[in-house]
């Protein structure tokens, strides 16, 4: 009956969980342009660019739950060419966002049989977005890591008995409703989970002798021995595990993704190229991309300004009183820091003030947790701010999980309007 991981450190700031939980259910669950399954696969791919297990093995169950065809799991090859076409903007908006251009847009939409609505493209922008910086989040908070290496959240098989954060409830009190595991679907549950393995099973009958290589290949990043933590079934890699009535997930997350190799590189501002800088002057979320956004799907747009502003209201004055300024200096020194390494611009900041606020250790932790987040390790977490209640740390992760998804969809939501001029 245990909360997953994400809820556990949110539930340090109700307020904020609620809002994030409204905002999670809506876009999984709720009335919207892209189909339930199509959601979750996007999930995926969003999460396997930061090989976020965490956030992988989650939708993967999801994904069957909403009726997805099992064979999209062996990988890209596996699903239709419309949703293989997402994987380039989904590569950009998870490392270089800066790249992404009118020509992404312009190719998604006009691809004859394949191409996409701009309701159906500002969905999946959405929940890319939403995905990058929630691996952040996953990453920065230790959800990725076992309880025993510090006790700060844990990444145990998941069990279909319990309710993730994923299904919230939309709707006031959904912190509260979290805390009362629903036991009397656990029978259910557990018919649930053998009604899958069947399909799973059927599946790798069906496949037999087909991609067997390509199925046993690993991450380079997992090294030997991972074979361990995986179920194994006839010589063959397994979606889940058969033991224990657990589900844990995909176990090969390459297959998720094209270019495994591009990553972040540092937004690099040269003086004679004045263009590449993004001016919030020019192109913001309240004055733009919100009344996008909210035109072309539905409510999104209040509930993702809900978010942004709850963070910006969570209550940080022990932290910025031991940095000595005041909550709301401290918050933007953050804020504005990681939109820096995004190449955004506020041209009314002074940005050496982001060095007098944030100590080297902190704008370390910042950055990783920001731009390659499954590099983090439970020993950065420990070392930074370690004067610092557990709760103020989460609350900066909060601030990197909004701030890096308003990046993103800064960047994405302006190239729309670009093709729509």
């Amino acid at each position: 009956g245990r909360l997953e991981a994400v809820t556990q450190q949110m539930g340090y700031h109700p307020q904020y969980l609620d809002s994030f939980l409204k905002t999670q259910h809506y876009l999984m669950h709720m009335d919207g342009p892209l189909p339930f399954d199509c959601r979750h696969y996007i999930a995926i791919m969003a999460a396997a660019r930061h090989q976020c297990r965490y956030l992988v093995n989650l939708h993967v169950l999801q994904f069957l739950r909403a009726g997805g065809d099992p064979q999209w799991l062996r990988g890209l090859e596996f699903i239709p060419p419309k949703l293989r076409n997402l994987n380039e903007i989904n590569k950009i908006l998870a490392h270089r966002p800066w790249l992404i251009t009118k020509e992404h847009i312009e190719k998604l939409l006009k691809i004859s049989e394949w191409s996409w609505s701009l309701a159906e493209l500002v969905h999946a922008v959405v929940l890319l977005a939403h995905c990058h910086a929630l691996a952040s989040f996953v990453f920065g908070c230790g959800c990725e890591q076992d309880e025993g290496l510090g006790g700060r959240g844990s990444l145990k098989p998941l069990s279909l008995g319990n309710q993730c954060f994923c299904e919230a409830t939309a709707g006031n009190g959904c912190s509260q409703e979290l805390l009362r595991i629903n036991r009397k679907r656990s029978l259910d549950s557990c018919m649930e989970l053998d009604s899958l393995r069947e399909r799973m099973q059927r599946i790798h009958v069906e496949t037999e002798g087909r991609d067997e290589m390509r199925l046993l290949q690993q991450d380079q990043e997992e090294g030997e021995g991972q074979g361990a933590e995986v179920g194994v079934q006839g010589g063959r890699l397994s979606p889940f595990a058969d033991t224990d009535g657990e589900v844990t997930g995909a176990t090969n997350l390459a297959c998720y993704m094209q270019d495994p190799d591009f990553g972040y590189q540092d937004f690099a501002r040269r003086d004679e190229d004045q263009t590449q800088v993004f001016r919030v002057q020019d192109y913001s979320w309240e004055d733009h991309g919100f009344s996008l956004v909210n035109r072309l799907y539905s409510d999104i747009g209040h509930l993702l300004d809900e978010k942004f502003r709850m963070v910006d209201g969570l209550q940080s004055s022990a932290m910025a009183k031991r940095q000595g300024c005041e909550p709301s200096v401290f918050k933007r020194g953050i804020w504005n820091y990681i939109h820096c390494m995004f190449g955004i611009r506020y041209d009314d900041y002074d940005y050496a003030e982001v060095n007098q606020l944030l100590e080297r250790m902190l704008k370390v932790y910042i950055k990783t947790v920001t731009c390659y987040p499954e590099k983090t390790n439970s020993e950065m977490f420990d070392r930074f701010w370690k004067q610092f209640k557990h709760s103020e740390k989460v609350h900066v992760n909060l601030l990197i999980l909004e701030a890096r998804m308003q990046a993103e969809l800064l960047y994405a939501l302006q190239a729309i309007t670009q093709y729509m001029i």
